[in-house]
């Protein structure tokens, strides 16, 4: 064997080894840091991300604070993550911000990130597997004008302010509903972040805005709170748009307290996060942005096979 050969022979041998090692579960630790696990989002997020992991044979773990307003908690969670030092880690940031220092020093420590859901104001993530939210934003200001005849006054309640899907949607929905419906004026924009604080703000709109004729909830907890609110309230004929899915926001749909919703492929986000982190680390070179897709849903269409697909419990 001539020495080219010997030398094809023997990167040949290491790119196996590499990838036989690669592929042992027990060396490959893929930590996933969500923004909370209580919603049933979530939940699909994880079924999407253990399921990929069963597929490529990598060793994952998925977890969250209690609720989406625990920003410290997060950051202690993404801390401890690292310091198990994994091959790569997934991150949905609550802030966009706040973990920067620290996905400086993965970065440092050449652990590749991936983000999903939820990007981080900086490009040290490797790529983000998400909903175009300002899209879905967009098509849920659309319904809501096709649903109240395009005029009259409507609210946001939005899931917070320092996320980037809770600035996505709430600016994807107000750019739009500012760019093309003149008529149409958004009196205000509240956060809820759960259910309860959401049901709250709903009634507190509804007095303070009585020609009220239709409130946007960015998330489940949203949609779902303002869905209460409006029920508690007694008052019939008030619009609401919802985000994601889960059985509570289906049965308002049905039973019509919840006009229609917007939703993501939280599977679809799950197992792209994963197979993400498992290309990355095999040298493949990945979008900056893995769009994961989203569809408007309602009575009308919620049995559609395509729609079904992504729609959770």
């Amino acid at each position: 064997m001539n020495t080219k050969r010997k030398l094809l022979a023997l990167t040949a041998g290491l790119a196996l080894a590499g990838f036989t090692s690669f592929a042992s579960a027990q060396e490959v630790y893929i930590p996933l840091v969500s923004k909370g696990f209580q919603h049933q989002f979530w939940q699909a997020v994880k079924q999407g991300a253990d399921q990929a992991a069963k597929e490529y044979k990598v060793k994952v773990t998925f977890e969250g604070p209690e609720t989406e307003q625990q920003v410290d908690k997060q950051i202690d969670m993404l801390s401890a993550a690292m310091a198990k030092k994994p091959a790569a880690i997934g991150f949905a940031a609550l802030d966009s911000k706040a973990a920067i220092p620290l996905l400086k020093k993965a970065q440092a420590a050449k652990i590749p990130v991936i983000a999903f859901d939820s990007g981080v104001d900086s490009d040290i993530p490797v790529t983000t597997a998400t909903t175009n939210n300002v899209a879905a934003a967009a098509l849920a200001a659309d319904k809501m004008a096709e649903k109240i005849g395009g005029e009259g006054e409507v609210a946001v309640i939005a899931h917070d302010q320092t996320s980037r899907t809770g600035v996505d949607r709430r600016d994807g929905f107000l750019n739009q509903i500012k760019a093309k419906y003149p008529k149409i004026k958004v009196v205000d924009v509240q956060y809820g972040g759960d259910q309860l604080k959401s049901a709250e703000i709903a009634k507190a709109l509804l007095q303070a805005h009585p020609k009220l004729k239709g409130i946007f909830g960015t998330n489940e907890p949203g949609a779902i709170g303002a869905g209460k609110g409006i029920k508690e309230a007694k008052k019939s004929g008030i619009v609401i748009i919802g985000f994601d899915s889960g059985k509570a926001q289906k049965d308002m749909i049905n039973d019509g307290t919840i006009a229609g919703a917007i939703t993501q492929n939280p599977v679809g986000i799950g197992y792209k996060t994963v197979e993400a982190a498992v290309k990355t680390l095999k040298g493949e070179k990945l979008p900056k942005i893995i769009d994961t897709g989203f569809y408007y849903y309602d009575k009308s269409n919620m049995n559609d096979p395509k729609v079904a697909a992504v729609l959770y419990d």
